[in-house]
């Protein structure tokens, strides 16, 4: 794996290198938070995909990463477009499979479980928010709700989705199917969703990219909340802003993270991918002029 260019812990109060498994192996640019149980363990994880019409040549999408989240933190991943933060959240969430490394959630090696078995586990301790809300056409803003508890066979309590819907500034407009709603209160019910849940781990994909400042301010604050709570919230979006609302940012570039950061300076954070496309591009320069460079693709 190659060796990523890691600040030290000092410079980070929540952030730092993994300690090792064990004295023999550590994976290098494992990121970790000190004091906290894990929620998500994610080592040597990578992903790769053929690239259609192109004989065997391939892309990697994400490149050997590492990283250790715990129960209760909120963390942004960012990075320019085709960098692999999309690719990595789904490999994470178990949305996609892995080419090779494991993902551990809540103590459970979700990569390695059968299909059926993985639904199972997301169905009771997973929340999903995407740019799209993926609302079920026919049915209500409440059912849409309550449809995560119905799917586990255990209803959730009448009272909890109405609060969740309440909190969100959409008590009156519980019976509302998603065509008569706005598509910032379409995403609000997705984020209704997941508060009435309560699940232990949230992940996130561009939640905010579709909607205006205000709504997505409030988004951002159910996620804080919710960490609030225990629950792991991971976050992919390319709004400095919204990275900068997280406790910690993940900067990903070329399928690997490559630097970490606390959250609540978006400068900085715009600064940080800013200095990864500089990067990217120098590499592309110097792969052009090798007589053996190979085309290469984008990841997600």
């Amino acid at each position: 794996m190659r060796t990523q260019q890691i600040p030290p812990p000092s410079s980070h109060p929540h952030l730092a290198p993994a300690a090792p498994a064990a004295p023999a192996r550590r994976a290098e640019g494992a990121w970790a938070c000190h004091d906290a149980p894990p929620a998500v363990l994610v080592t040597d994880l990578s992903r790769i995909f053929p690239l259609p019409g192109r004989g065997r040549e391939k892309v990697t999408a994400v490149d050997g990463v590492s990283l250790t989240l715990p129960a209760g933190s909120f963390t942004a991943l960012v990075g320019a477009s085709g960098c692999g933060k999309s690719t990595l959240l789904q490999c994470v969430a178990g949305l996609d499979a892995p080419s090779s490394g494991t993902v551990n959630l809540l103590g459970t090696t979700t990569s390695r479980l059968r299909p059926r078995a993985a639904a199972r586990f997301r169905a009771d301790h997973v929340g999903f928010v995407f740019q799209d809300d993926n609302l079920v056409t026919s049915l209500s803003a409440r059912d849409n709700v309550a449809l995560p508890g119905r799917l586990r066979h255990r209803p959730l309590p009448h009272r909890a989705v109405t609060q969740a819907l309440e909190r969100v500034g959409l008590g009156a407009q519980t019976r509302h199917l998603p065509h008569e709603m706005s598509g910032g209160e379409r995403q609000r019910v997705a984020v209704a969703r997941v508060l009435a849940s309560c699940p232990d781990i949230v992940f996130a994909d561009e939640p905010t990219a579709a909607l205006d400042v205000a709504a997505g301010t409030e988004v951002l604050r159910w996620f804080r909340e919710l960490a609030g709570a225990g629950t792991t919230v991971l976050m992919v979006t390319h709004d400095a802003s919204a990275a900068a609302a997280a406790d910690s940012v993940l900067v990903m570039s070329a399928g690997r993270i490559v630097a970490a950061l606390p959250g609540g300076d978006p400068q900085a954070v715009s600064q940080a991918v800013l200095a990864t496309r500089s990067q990217e591009r120098t590499g592309q320069r110097q792969g052009s002029q090798r007589p053996d460079s190979q085309v290469g693709g984008e990841a997600r």
